[in-house]
């Protein structure tokens, strides 16, 4: 009965381990009852897949309820098995793993983009809950991977590509090496089987030509450390296709450039033998400069722990050397996974592997909403699936972010409160910009001050990591809810101008409480709240908000609009004015700039009608366009206006531009506002202070600009200022 899982029983009992064979045995069962009459595309019957995947399982050393999810983990999907019969025969435990495992189906999404983006939502919520779901995924997508050839190229190509920039990574994220190496070999024979047959065999001829070289420099270490009195393992591999191809292709190396092509890797029994072991390799060869790297002081995110080092043999070919204990082999071979092995029958320690998985939890509290599929994605390729960055505290501590992070990123990573009151930063004992990115190695500190009224908005365009970006909206939907609900209800208007009809306020009051009722959203106040802190953006809602704006506003019935901006018709006639700025159907008019609102290149911008003074150029979002743009009085005023962009980036116009400027007073707060002015060769045109309560300090200054970009530029370099706690765009 059990002859075609008698290769799991044999490997599991060869354990020693506490493993429950009858109630595996029993899972077996069960699966290939359910699964009877099922086959794969190969041909083979179905159960093949669930046992091939409980082997995998088993070499990673999981528990019972690991093995069992595996042999039913298709059951629940494509069987129609009840959770509750699984949780009745084979515990509570199992049936959990069986059900994070399980994958969505019966839900009507808008999208296929929308239901991939929601089975990974709900794989990391799974992984939060416990990791071993993600075991079990991984080991079913390595095995499906392996059988991928009797599935059609279409098929084909999506698997291994959503394998290649999901699946992979992942497991290098959690130190599964092994399985990760695999996923990215088998990804690529797929997706691009010419480069790798290419690469593939260019191995194997370099590996042909050297084989005798590695096998002597084998031998000269092994002699030498024996002559050490030191108990070792040594052995030898070469650089997979995939790392070679990816170093090729996307690096534009040469093949003989890869100096990692070949390794040994020398295991010893404790950390001290791992340095005596590095100084012997670096006494027999010569190292080459740069190439050294320790990973046991400073591990890796994915608590991978090494010894690396090049040197060069003596034909004159590089190769590395790695250096670990058993115990980090161990990890390096299986990641986290290495944690979840018997002892005395028991798991190990929990609270351990949850304190190394706290970035999985940062993914699951960074999505308030689950509207946005983009920015999840973005999310995951930045904080998951990118390189990482080592940067110090000035006591010596190690912070990890993603390749690319700001200071604002660091801040936010040591603590929310740092970041809430960050009004500066140093890398390296040198004041730099907020948006600065830190190099591996560096000292960063960041400046803060109590005074400080929080995170600025923009902040939300300047950080790479979501645990930032999460914080920073956190601290705006708690600290600035009436700002909030103000700005959200703005985005809301310019969305409906887009419609070109008239709705009441109960029809508005209507949609938006049907939209937010789809989202999930329970009042108006808490929709309108989402959109200003940026919890949600209105690209992502704008189809179910034009859905029901056609189902509530119905255009046969619709009153007469009011004016809008809309209503602005562009003429066949178009007409370059002096300014840099086309106005549509105005012919040699002069063009000023309103004082109001002081536009830049850059902005959105309209044009205003004077009666004798030409056309006045506003902002779009200008409080007084705003307030005045309904008056059925200045409907014939208003004009399509836009900047004629070429000729601003060709010619050399400045434009006024007005900062707000709240600071903590000291003696050399103006000089080091006008020193960085002057660096950037930026023109003082006016400024005058007001003072407050506590030292603080309100300085209005107006500067000489190009555009948007340059005035943003100038306020970057502004609050790198330690005193100066927040700037704002105002108005002459």
């Amino acid at each position: 009965m059990y002859s075609d899982i008698e290769k799991l029983i044999s490997m599991l009992e060869k354990t020693n381990k506490h493993y429950d064979i009858e109630k595996i045995k029993s899972a077996y069962i069960k699966a290939k009852q359910l699964h009877d009459g099922q086959f794969r595309a190969s041909g083979e019957p179905f159960v093949s897949h669930p046992i091939a995947v409980a082997e995998i399982v088993a070499k990673l050393e999981l528990d019972t309820a690991s093995i069992c999810a595996a042999l039913l983990h298709d059951t629940v999907e494509d069987c129609g098995c009840d959770l509750r019969d699984i949780e009745r025969e084979f515990g509570s435990e199992t049936a959990m793993l069986v059900d994070g495992l399980t994958k969505l189906v019966r839900i009507p999404f808008e999208d296929k983009e929308e239901e991939h983006m929601e089975n990974l939502r709900k794989m990391f919520l799974a992984m939060s809950k416990d990791i071993r779901v993600i075991f079990i995924k991984l080991c079913d997508r390595l095995h499906n991977m392996r059988t991928l050839s009797a599935k059609p190229p279409k098929k084909q190509r999506i698997t291994a590509l959503e394998t290649m920039y999901v699946y992979a990574p992942l497991a290098h994220r959690l130190g599964m090496q092994k399985i990760n190496h695999e996923l990215e070999n088998l990804s690529l024979a797929y997706l691009d089987p010419i480069g790798y047959e290419e690469v593939n065999t260019t191995i194997q001829q370099k590996y042909g030509q050297n084989k005798d070289f590695l096998e002597k420099a084998r031998g000269f270490i092994a002699d030498k450390l024996t002559e050490n009195n030191i108990k070792f393992t040594l052995d030898g591999r070469i650089k997979s296709v995939y790392s070679t191809y990816k170093k090729m292709f996307e690096q534009n190396k040469q093949f003989d450039e890869i100096y990692d092509f070949y390794a040994l890797r020398v295991i010893v029994d404790t950390e001290l033998e791992c340095y005596t072991v590095l100084g012997i390799i670096h006494d027999m060869f010569k190292s080459v400069p740069g190439r050294f790297k320790d990973y046991i002081s400073t591990p890796k995110p994915n608590l991978y722990r090494s010894l690396h080092t090049t040197v060069i043999g003596r034909g004159g070919v590089p190769f590395e050397v790695q250096i670990r204990t058993w115990d980090m082999h161990h990890i390096a071979e299986y990641g986290i996974a290495a944690h979840w092995k018997y002892k005395t029958g028991e798991k190990s320690n929990k609270d351990e592997i949850d304190e190394k998985l706290n970035w999985i939890l940062k993914i699951i509290e960074s999505q308030d909403y689950s509207g946005d599929s983009d920015e999840f994605m973005d999310m995951l390729k930045i904080d998951i699936f990118h390189d990482e960055t080592f940067v110090f505290t000035p006591k010596g501590d190690v912070i990890t972010l993603p390749y690319g992070s700001t200071v604002i990123d660091f801040a936010y990573a040591i603590h929310s409160a740092v970041g809430n009151k960050m009004v500066g930063a140093k890398i390296n004992g040198a004041i730099v910009s907020i948006d600065r990115v830190p190099k591996n190695g560096d000292i960063v500190e960041i400046l803060t001050s109590s005074g400080t009224k929080g995170p600025s908005r923009d902040w939300l365009n300047i950080v790479k990591t979501s645990e930032a970006r999460t914080k920073i909206r956190q601290w705006f939907k708690k600290e600035r809810k009436a700002e909030n609900i103000i700005v959200g209800k703005t985005e809301i208007e310019k969305e409906f101008r887009k419609y070109e009809r008239y709705y009441t306020d109960e029809q508005r009051d209507e949609i938006l409480n049907n939209v937010a009722g789809r989202i999930g959203v329970q009042s108006l106040d808490d929709f309108y709240n989402v959109i200003g802190y940026g919890g949600l953006s209105i690209s992502k809602i704008a189809a179910k908000l034009h859905d029901e704006f056609d189902r509530v506003v119905k255009v046969e019935e619709a009153p007469k609009k009011l004016f809008d901006v809309t209503d602005i018709k562009t003429p066949s006639k178009v007409n370059k004015n002096i300014g840099g700025v086309i106005v549509d159907g105005i012919d040699d008019c002069q063009v000023k700039f309103a004082k109001c609102c002081n536009p830049l290149p850059g902005d959105t911008i309209i044009g205003f009608v004077t009666k004798g003074y030409g056309i006045s150029i506003h902002k779009r979002d200008c409080p007084n366009v705003e307030s005045n743009i309904i008056k059925e009085e200045y409907n014939e005023r208003w004009v399509s206006a836009y900047w004629d962009m070429p000729s601003m980036t060709q010619g050399s116009g400045i434009f006024e531009a007005v900062l707000k400027i709240f600071a903590v007073n000291n003696m050399t707060l103006l000089v080091d506002i006008t020193t960085i002015l002057a660096e950037m060769k930026v023109t003082l045109l006016q400024i005058n202070t007001q003072s407050k309560a506590n030292d603080e300090i309100i300085i209005n200054m107006v500067v000489g600009c190009k555009n948007l970009d340059h005035y943003n530029s100038i306020v970057s370099r502004l609050k790198s200022v330690k005193s100066i706690t927040d700037i704002v765009r105002g108005y002459t």
